[in-house]
């Protein structure tokens, strides 16, 4: 199913579909470029004109999470 990432972070980012997912459910989430990682459910942010808004965040935490977005994120020390 097409959905729309937004609100990236390292730890995941804010998912917009057409179709609604229960807190805990597990997705596969697949970038542009083909890499394809699992993340959780942790929040619904808004349902709007039938589209809904989730905050995913990664099931792990590592290299391939990290690089996931194709961006770097600052460190916060």
């Amino acid at each position: 199913m097409s959905a729309k990432a937004t609100n990236l972070n390292k730890h995941g980012a804010a998912i917009q579909l057409s179709r609604e997912l229960g807190l805990g459910t597990t997705v596969v989430v697949q970038n542009k470029r083909g890499v394809q990682i699992t993340a959780r459910v942790v929040t619904q942010v808004s349902a709007v004109g039938g589209v809904h808004t989730y905050g995913i965040e990664f099931v792990e935490q590592n290299e391939r999470s990290k690089s996931f977005w194709g961006i770097m994120f600052p460190s916060l020390t």
